[in-house]
C-alpha cells in the first residue's frame, strides 16, 4: 500500500522570516509576470512619438498561429556590467516637442533635457536632420544602437558640426532613461512589499521551511 505522507502547508503570513524569505524569493524567480514591463514600454513609446521618434516594429508569431506587430525594444537587466535598453527607430522633427514632453512628464527633467537638445540642434540645422537608430550585436544596451544622422536639406547644406554627436547622444540618453525606468518597475514589483501581495493574493501554499507546496 502506498505510504501517506502528512506535510504541513502554511500560508505566507504563517512563515518564519527565514522561510518567508525563501518563499518571496521562489515568486521573484518564477512568479513574475512575464510581461511585467508592459506598462513601461507603453509609456516609452508615448514618449517616444512625443519626441519624433517613429519606433520599428517586428513580428511576433503567437501560439494560436497568429502574428502581431511588437515595437522593437530590447533589455537585459539588472545586474550585469553590460546591462541595458535599445530600441530602433526612425527620428525627425515634431513641432513642440519640449512643450508637450513637459505637459505628458512635468516632473520628468530628463526627459526634459532630452527634448531641449533635441529642439536646440534642430533649430540650428533649420529643423531638417533626421536619424535612424538600429540595434547591432548580441548585447541590448545604449551603445548597441547604430544611430545614422543626416540633413534633409533642399539645398544640400551641410549639417552643423555638433549635430551628429548631439543627436546621437540624446538618444542614447533616451534608451538610459528606458533603462531607468525599466529598472524602478522592476525594483518596485519584486520589493518585500508587493511580493507578499502577489503571494497572499494568488493564494499561494508553503512548506514551513518556505519551499512552494503543489
Amino acid at each position: 500500500m502506498p505510504d501517506i505522507i502528512e506535510t504541513t502547508v502554511c500560508r505566507l503570513n504563517e512563515l518564519s522570516g527565514d522561510a518567508k524569505d525563501k518563499a518571496r524569493a521562489w515568486y521573484r524567480e518564477g512568479g513574475f509576470d512575464d510581461d511585467w514591463y508592459d506598462a513601461v514600454y507603453e509609456d516609452f513609446q508615448r514618449v517616444a512619438q512625443i519626441l519624433g521618434l517613429n519606433l520599428k516594429t517586428r513580428t511576433v508569431r503567437l501560439m494560436g498561429g497568429g502574428t502581431r506587430q511588437d515595437p522593437c525594444i530590447w533589455f537585459r537587466g539588472f545586474w550585469s556590467q553590460g546591462d541595458g535598453a535599445c530600441f530602433e527607430s526612425f527620428y525627425a522633427y515634431r513641432k513642440g516637442t519640449p512643450r508637450r514632453i513637459r505637459e505628458y512628464a512635468p516632473q520628468d527633467t530628463e526627459l526634459h533635457c532630452i527634448a531641449d537638445a533635441l529642439q536646440v540642434i534642430q533649430r540650428r540645422n533649420f529643423y531638417q536632420l533626421r536619424a535612424e537608430a538600429t540595434h547591432r550585436g548580441h548585447y541590448y544596451h545604449e551603445y548597441c544602437m547604430a544611430i545614422s544622422v543626416e540633413r534633409d536639406s533642399p539645398s544640400w547644406q551641410d549639417m552643423t558640426a555638433d549635430a551628429e554627436d548631439t543627436m546621437i547622444e540624446a538618444l542614447r540618453d533616451l534608451a538610459r532613461w528606458l533603462y531607468r525606468q525599466l529598472e524602478r518597475e522592476y525594483d518596485y514589483l519584486s520589493s518585500d512589499e508587493v511580493v507578499d501581495e502577489a503571494i497572499i493574493a494568488n493564494g499561494y501554499t508553503f512548506t514551513e521551511a518556505g519551499q512552494r507546496f503543489g
